[in-house]
């Protein structure tokens, strides 16, 4: 199989969609709200960057970046 702009692009907007659901679910907010919130991070701006590889992870990795950002937890941001 080969790997896209389209195809990078669907995970990204796929794995978007599944953080958003997630954050809204555990922080009782309506899935709007969390994808605002979202789109507002660094870790949002690492996942839509393709160099960043990010899209190859699940959206529970993700959501522990976004915590960890959260509290200011950046020793295992190597992308930055």
């Amino acid at each position: 199989m080969k790997i896209t702009a389209q195809s990078i692009q669907f995970c990204i907007d796929s794995l978007t969609a599944m953080v958003a659901e997630k954050y809204a679910k555990k922080n009782k907010i309506s899935a709007t709200e969390a994808l605002r919130a979202f789109i507002a991070t660094k870790t949002y701006e690492l996942l839509v960057n393709p160099k960043s590889y990010l899209y190859l992870e699940t959206a529970e990795y993700i959501l522990d970046m976004w915590k960890d950002e959260q509290n200011c937890d950046w020793k295992r941001w190597k992308l930055i």
